[in-house]
């Protein structure tokens, strides 16, 4: 009975991993079949003629331009020189702006919400419109807290960055839709 022992174990141990792998490989099909998939992935697909594009921005090294281009380029488009460009993108400066949603008791902010919002539009190489200029916005909601300043505005700096990359998606999705159904 003894002798066994060790035989058993390494059965059980092997039955158990069996058990942990097909549990794994089980979540795994369910979550790709309910069409999870991580923030950021995925994406727009552009055309292959939609891939050559050109930027134009008042200043192509603020934080909305390298968050419009880095999230194009994740989606497969290469930012080229005007000449060999198929189409200009045109993105304005954005604007941020606060309102104060509500006051708690000693009427100050309580609730404060947070807009962000850019123009862009599309030309072709021609200086064809295809796109007008369209604004595309972003708005979140914070809770105030007026006793701590420091920390409130660090969650301030932290959500415009979340917003500028769901406006580079926003930007690319519009784009990719208007690219797809002219193809």
């Amino acid at each position: 009975q003894l002798s066994n022992l060790p035989r058993q174990l390494t059965r059980l141990t092997m039955y158990r991993r069996l058990a942990c792998y097909t549990l794994l490989l089980a979540t795994v099909g369910l979550l790709s079949a309910c069409g999870f998939q991580l923030r950021g992935t995925g994406g727009t697909t552009l055309p292959d003629e939609w891939r050559q594009l050109y930027l134009v921005t008042p200043n192509p090294n603020n934080e909305i331009s390298r968050e419009v281009t880095s999230n194009f380029a994740a989606n497969g488009v290469n930012w080229v020189p005007l000449e060999e460009a198929n189409y200009l993108v045109r993105i304005s400066p954005e604007r941020f702006s606060k309102r104060n949603l509500s006051l708690n008791a000693e009427a100050r902010a309580a609730e404060i919400e947070l807009t962000l919002r850019v123009q862009f539009s599309v030309e072709d190489r021609r200086g064809n419109e295809l796109i007008p200029p369209t604004e595309a916005s972003v708005f979140k909601q914070m809770e105030n807290d007026p006793s701590n300043p420091v920390g409130k505005g660090e969650e301030v700096r932290i959500l415009q960055g979340e917003m500028r990359t769901e406006l580079a998606r926003q930007i690319m999705r519009r784009i990719g839709f208007f690219a797809v159904s002219t193809a």
